[in-house]
């Protein structure tokens, strides 16, 4: 049969090409192409694509149990939830299937405690370019331009504040407030790097006024911005956590954690078919143990020192500002040709480059963890290369 796009719902750009086999930092066309990937699925692939990790846990768990579905207990998901209770220092953990859905659960746990707790306030402050999902709720929580408008009618409950204002955030508490939900980075806005106090700042807010301080780390989770968690750079704890992208390593799964005194759901409350299954699980945890092993640690360090550098001087020479920590960085351009930019170096003739184009203006890169200084030079090669061949057709 032949393959075309005939029946595909398209809801996006996607050049012609066929991606059909990966291997790293690199990903292969249909007709042969090879490209370099600073995408990888979206901040998805933390170890790159088709590592022999995630491959052994799928292989190893495959032989014992795929699904017992949710009405029992499988071991990996009770070692999983152990486990990333004890690196995140909160004490109990549901799973699902996408960052969307852990943030949906999140939101309906705010709500719960605030039924219990504050007389029925279920309003969350959320942020002016944060994204949250692309569920109906969590459309509604996004701070996306243009997305106010979006599938109307918006679920109520939503206040958006600007991004990094915490006094803007204590303007916005009302009786009906119930939490504040923030990315320690903004992922998706081009990441957005707040001042250094400004989740010290949310929590000791929270605090003062009894709200719920929820973090989504879908995108910053796992060692994407450094350590384990980003919030760990501010040494602050969250109420709720919700994770994603990075934790199966390329294998559908999400995190919803919370501490005991918010984990308030009760029997019926909440659930989810595939969340938790054995296999995502079981990948999870061989994710886990490569990002926090004293080898992995050395690796991604390294790893972030070169890109780090190395998009410095792509940055000087674009004359452009860097922003971001760790393996997520945003170029932001003194021009409006991030999309220009970006399709000449996927079009590169030897080897194309992945990147994504976050704004008009934001070159977004979210390459592995492992990725190499030699891969990061040839990016750097590629994306300057793309930037003479742009100049010289305007």
């Amino acid at each position: 049969m032949e393959i075309t796009t005939d029946h595909w719902m398209r809801l996006n750009f996607r050049p012609a090409a066929r991606m059909v086999r990966g291997e790293g930092s690199y990903l292969w066309d249909h007709q042969g192409k090879r490209y370099l990937d600073f995408i990888q699925g979206w901040a998805v692939n933390a170890l790159g694509h088709s590592p022999e990790v995630v491959r052994a846990a799928l292989l190893e768990q495959f032989d014992r149990v795929l699904n017992v579905g949710p009405a029992h207990y499988n071991e990996p998901a009770l070692e999983l939830s152990a486990r990333l209770c004890e690196l995140s220092g909160l004490d109990k953990a549901f799973f699902g299937n996408s960052g969307a859905e852990a943030n949906e659960g999140a939101l309906k746990l705010c709500r719960k405690w605030g039924q219990k707790h504050k007389n029925g306030a279920f309003e969350l402050i959320t942020t002016h370019g944060g994204f949250h999902g692309r569920t109906l709720a969590m459309t509604s929580a996004t701070g996306k331009p243009g997305w106010d408008e979006a599938f109307p009618p918006r679920l109520e409950g939503f206040k958006k504040v600007p991004y990094g204002d915490v006094q803007a955030v204590a303007d916005a508490i009302t009786a009906r407030s119930v939490a504040v939900m923030v990315e320690p980075i903004q992922g998706e806005a081009g990441a957005v790097v707040p001042k250094a106090c400004y989740l010290r700042e949310l929590r000791a807010l929270c605090d003062a006024r009894g709200l719920l301080l929820v973090f989504d780390e879908i995108q910053t989770g796992l060692a994407r911005t450094g350590p384990l968690f980003a919030f760990q750079d501010a040494a602050v704890r969250p109420d709720i956590l919700t994770l994603g992208k990075g934790l199966g390593a390329g294998v559908p799964i999400s995190a919803l954690l919370a501490t005991r005194e918010a984990a308030c759901f009760e029997e019926g409350d909440h659930g989810s078919t595939f969340g938790g299954n054995p296999l995502c699980c079981a990948v999870a945890l061989a994710v886990l143990g490569e990002l926090t092993s004293p080898a992995g640690c050395a690796e991604r360090e390294a790893s972030a020192r070169h890109l780090k550098a190395a998009l410095e001087r792509v940055a000087l020479t674009l004359g452009a500002e860097l922003r971001g920590r760790g393996h997520l960085f945003g170029l932001v351009l003194p021009n409006e040709d991030a999309c220009v930019l970006r399709d000449r170096a996927f079009e590169a003739n030897e080897v194309g480059l992945l990147v994504n184009a976050a704004r008009p203006n934001v070159l977004r890169l979210m390459p592995s963890l492992c990725v190499s200084a030699a891969e990061i030079q040839e990016m750097s090669e590629i994306l300057l290369a793309a930037q003479l061949r742009s100049a010289a057709r305007t």
